[in-house]
């Protein structure tokens, strides 16, 4: 079941079309009269007596079966008719739009110019941010040491962030120990190792002995499925191979100029090179991990206990911003959205190949796959959990880890589950699953017997 979940339709599975829930589709959208659509100007006592409603219906339906039989029987109208006798519909909905206003209207958030950070970018001229009461200035940044250390000084109030950093922040690894934590994931997949033209004969990496690799950051997803995958093949990523940490918008000119044989980057990267016909999609990250996080959306600590309205009003935008981004119908607007210089600087066709899931693979192949790139919000701590083994199995931790506390400090689920169900959306039950890594289950429950199931890791 999908997290974008619109209980008021009763021929769908619990699933909106639209960012506001009532649509099915970008056309249904457009089509619909001024009064009913679903843009940033729309009312927010509309808004909110939707999500209300919602709430209630969720709370008295909550199987699908039972939902669509009492609304196909009477009628959406009757059937909120028939709930407002029982419920105060209207006290509710004031109580629930009295919340506390922004503390801070005029914020800045800092990005990095790649498809990850697509929640953050788009609203801004899509008119998220504005919906929410806010006044959002993206900030484009040349790095993800500059984007923490302008957040840890205060000139950013939040930022996009690899899904690693916060944890890693938070323990003072690469930096002084601050607290920071993660409401939401940007992206899930969205990334790939691509090769240069010239390596089109090593789709073995048993044969990549030798060969230097970039990678974003050394807190990064990217740093450790590169790893992940190097290892899997019989290669210690710290001696068979050179990682290199070069920043996103730098990887396709270093390959060009044959500093690098290779990346493991975001999917934007990836295809400006097959674009510039300088390198080949050798394979998704989705093939390593299908599912797995990249980015998130992260604060400080401090910000979100001096201006939680204004973090709670971010949050919200974010998390409406990645419901829309989540529909295929809406990519193509998205890509025009956020490829103007001042976001990610990059042709619309690159960007479209990209959040669409059709694309060249730089070997004279097109190739479809219409999760290449998905936008689900739930910080799953499980998630974070697994970055904890990965950050000790190479060597960033040394000792015990206490990887329950970590992640539920970090990783806001139980916060973020309380937005969501106010926003009308469906939250997972739980905020930890299992999943499976190049056919590997990772249970969080055992992290230590996960890490000690590894051959090549690093010495303690």
């Amino acid at each position: 079941m999908s997290t974008f979940d619109n209980p008021f339709d009763p021929d769908r599975n619990l699933r909106a079309g639209c960012v506001c829930g009532q649509h099915r589709s970008a056309a249904e959208h457009e089509q619909a009269s001024a009064a009913l659509r679903c843009d940033p100007t729309d009312s927010e006592e509309t808004r909110y007596a939707g999500v209300v409603a919602s709430a209630v219906m969720r709370a008295m339906f909550p199987q699908d079966m039972a939902r669509r039989a009492f609304l196909k029987s009477v009628g959406a109208s009757t059937a909120l008719a028939a709930l407002s006798q029982f419920f105060p519909l209207q006290t509710a909905t004031e109580v629930f739009a009295e919340t506390g206003a922004p503390e801070k209207k005029d914020l800045k958030v800092g990005f990095i110019p790649i498809t990850c950070a697509t929640p953050i970018i788009m609203a801004a001229p899509l008119g998220f941010y504005a919906k929410h009461g806010l006044n959002v200035e993206v900030v484009k940044t040349a790095g993800w040491a500059v984007i923490r250390d302008k957040t840890i000084n205060k000139e950013y109030d939040a930022a996009h962030m690899l899904a690693p950093m916060p944890i890693a922040i938070s323990l003072g690894l690469g930096a002084n120990a601050i607290p920071f934590a993660v409401p939401a994931i940007e992206n899930i997949n969205g990334q790939g190792i691509v090769l240069a033209a010239k390596h089109k004969d090593k789709r073995d990496p048993k044969d990549w002995k030798g060969l230097k690799f970039a990678i974003p950051f050394d807190y990064s997803m990217h740093n450790y499925l590169l790893r992940y995958y190097l290892a899997e093949a019989g290669l210690d990523p710290d001696t068979d191979v050179q990682l290199r940490s070069v920043p996103p918008p730098e990887m396709v000119a270093n390959l060009r100029a044959d500093n690098i044989d290779g990346f493991l980057a975001p999917d934007n990267i990836c295809q400006r090179a097959i674009y510039d016909g300088v390198g080949f999609m050798h394979l998704l990250s989705k093939e390593i991990w299908d599912g797995h996080p990249c980015c998130s959306f992260a604060a400080s600590r401090e910000f979100i206990t001096t201006a939680p309205n204004s973090f709670a009003a971010l949050t919200r935008a974010i998390v409406d911003a990645t419901a829309y981004a989540s529909k295929a119908e809406n990519r193509k607007q998205i890509a025009e959205a956020i490829a103007p210089a001042n976001y990610i600087n990059a042709p619309v066709t690159v960007l479209e190949q990209v959040l669409t899931g059709t694309y060249a693979d730089g070997l004279g192949g097109v190739k479809t796959d219409a999760k290449r790139v998905d936008f689900d919000p739930f910080p799953w701590q499980s998630f974070a959990v697994w970055m904890l083994t990965q950050m000790k199995r190479w060597g960033q931790i040394k000792g015990d880890v206490d990887y329950k506390t970590v992640a539920e400090q970090v990783y806001l689920a139980t916060d973020t589950k309380k937005l969501m169900t106010e926003m009308g959306l469906s939250p997972p039950a739980s905020s930890y699953k299992s999943f499976a890594v190049m056919g590997k289950t990772f249970d969080p429950t055992k992290p230590e017997d996960y890490l000690a199931s590894f051959k090549i890791r690093k010495a303690s």
